[in-house]
C-alpha cells in the first residue's frame, strides 16, 4: 500500500534545512525564468532567504498564473465549531484538554440554530470544526450533523480527528466534500514536544492521514503547517513534498493549502520562529509558482490589512465573519475561542473589498454540484 511515510522517511530534515539556506540569486533567477513545471528544488529556492530580493517580480508572476487557472474569483467560506471537546494536550490550543475550561458540544437543535444564523450572511460553502474527542464527537455525531446541514449548504468541508479510510468513505454519501488536515509540523522530535498525550500524539499516523482520504475518495484535500512551530522554511517545504506525492498518487482529487500563523489563545505560546509579512507574501507567490493547479486559502487570523493586499497575489478563497469557538455566531457567543482571529470584519465587509479590487465574490462551489448526484446513489446502496 502506497504510503508517504516512505518518502518522508528518506528525508532528513537538518539537511532539507541547509539545502534551502543555501540557495542563490541564481537558482532562484532559473526557477523564475523557467518554462516547464517547477521542481521541489525550484520551490526550495523560492522560499530561500536568497528569494527575498525578488519579491516584487514573484508577486506578478503569481498573479499571472493565478488569474490564468482561476479567474478574477475569490471563494468564500466560513468555519463552524461544532465542539471545543477534547483529548489531546497540544501547547498551542485553546481546546487542549489540560485547559481548565467548560466544554461544550452543539446538539442538533443548536447546530440548526448556527446554520441559520450563517445562512444570513450569503454563505453556501461551510468549514466543521470540532476538538478531537472520538467518545463524543465521532462518526455518528458526524452523520448527524451532516444530515442536518447538508440541505443547506453546497460545500461541506472538514476539520476533526484523523479517522479511518472506512469511516471517510461511510461519510461521503452524507455531503462530505473536503478535508483539512494539518500535520502542524513535520519536525518529528518538536512534534512529540507540542503534542504529549492523546491520539494526535502520533505523528505517522496524522501523517498518513491524506493517504486514507486518497484512497477513500474525497473530492478534496487541505494540507497545512501550523507556522510558527518549527522553522518555516523547511515545514513547508515538507509540505509541498507531501502535496506533490499526493497529487502523482490520488490524480483525481483536488488539493489546498493554508498558511495559519501561530495565534494568540487563553494559556498562550509564543512562537518559535516568527514569520513576518513579507516573509509570508514570499510564501504564498512560492506555491503559486511551484503549483498553478492548487488552492490556496487565508483565514481571519490575518490581519485586515495583510488580507486586503494579498488578494491579488495567489489567494483563491478566504473566510470572513469567523467565529473560533462552538455556538460563536447564535447559541453561545462567549464560549471558550481556539485562538483569537485578526480580521474581524462581516462578510459583507471582505466581500465589498473583494469587489473593490476587481474580483467576483463566488459562494457556492459549482464544481460540486456534479456530485450529488453520484452522493445519493451511493446512500441508497
Amino acid at each position: 500500500m502506497k504510503s508517504f511515510r516512505k518518502i518522508f522517511d528518506q528525508h532528513n530534515w537538518d539537511d532539507i534545512k541547509q539545502s534551502i539556506y543555501s540557495k542563490t540569486a541564481y537558482d532562484v533567477e532559473h526557477a523564475l525564468r523557467k518554462k516547464t513545471k517547477r521542481t521541489l528544488e525550484d520551490f526550495k529556492a523560492l522560499i530561500s532567504p536568497a528569494a527575498a530580493p525578488y519579491l516584487e517580480e514573484m508577486a506578478q508572476l503569481s498573479h499571472q498564473l493565478t488569474q490564468k487557472r482561476f479567474g478574477k474569483t475569490i471563494q468564500m467560506y466560513v468555519p463552524m465549531y461544532l465542539s471545543n471537546e477534547c483529548h489531546n494536550i497540544c501547547t498551542y490550543c485553546g481546546f487542549s484538554s489540560d485547559n481548565e475550561v467548560r466544554r461544550k458540544t452543539l446538539s442538533g437543535m443548536e447546530i440548526l440554530d448556527e446554520v441559520e444564523a450563517i445562512k444570513q450572511f450569503g454563505y453556501n460553502h461551510i468549514l466543521l470544526v470540532t476538538g478531537e474527542a472520538n467518545r463524543t464527537v465521532g462518526v455518528d455525531y458526524f452523520i448527524k450533523t451532516l444530515q442536518l446541514i447538508r440541505p443547506h449548504f453546497s460545500h461541506i468541508s472538514m476539520e476533526v480527528q484523523p479517522l479511518k479510510e472506512r469511516e471517510y468513505k461511510t461519510l461521503i454519501p452524507y455531503g462530505l466534500n473536503t478535508v483539512l488536515v494539518y500535520q502542524e509540523t513535520y519536525h518529528q522530535e518538536d512534534y512529540k514536544k507540542h503534542h504529549p498525550k492523546g491520539r494526535k500524539s502520533k505523528f505517522y499516523y496524522r501523517l498518513e492521514t491524506p493517504d486514507r482520504l486518497g484512497r477513500a475518495g474525497i473530492h478534496k484535500i487541505g494540507l497545512g503547517v501550523l507556522i510558527g512551530l518549527e522553522d518555516w522554511r523547511t515545514d513547508c517545504f515538507y509540505t509541498a513534498l507531501h502535496l506533490d506525492y499526493l497529487e502523482r498518487t490520488y490524480w483525481k482529487t483536488k488539493y489546498t493549502i493554508s498558511f495559519p500563523r501561530l495565534r494568540p489563545f487563553s494559556g498562550g505560546l509564543d512562537p518559535k520562529v516568527e514569520m513576518n509579512d513579507r516573509e509570508l507574501v514570499q510564501l504564498i507567490c512560492a506555491y503559486r509558482i511551484f503549483n498553478e493547479e492548487v488552492e490556496l486559502s487565508l483565514s481571519t487570523r490575518e490581519t485586515e490589512r495583510f488580507r486586503n493586499n494579498v488578494i491579488r497575489l495567489g489567494i483563491t478563497s478566504i473566510s470572513a465573519g469567523s467565529k473560533t469557538n462552538p455556538g460563536g455566531y447564535a447559541v453561545e457567543p462567549q464560549s471558550l475561542e481556539q485562538f483569537e482571529i485578526s480580521d474581524e470584519r462581516s462578510p459583507q465587509e471582505i466581500a465589498d473589498m473583494i469587489r473593490q479590487q476587481g474580483y467576483e465574490v463566488v459562494w457556492k462551489d459549482w464544481d460540486l454540484a456534479y456530485d450529488q448526484e453520484h452522493n445519493l446513489e451511493l446512500l441508497s446502496k
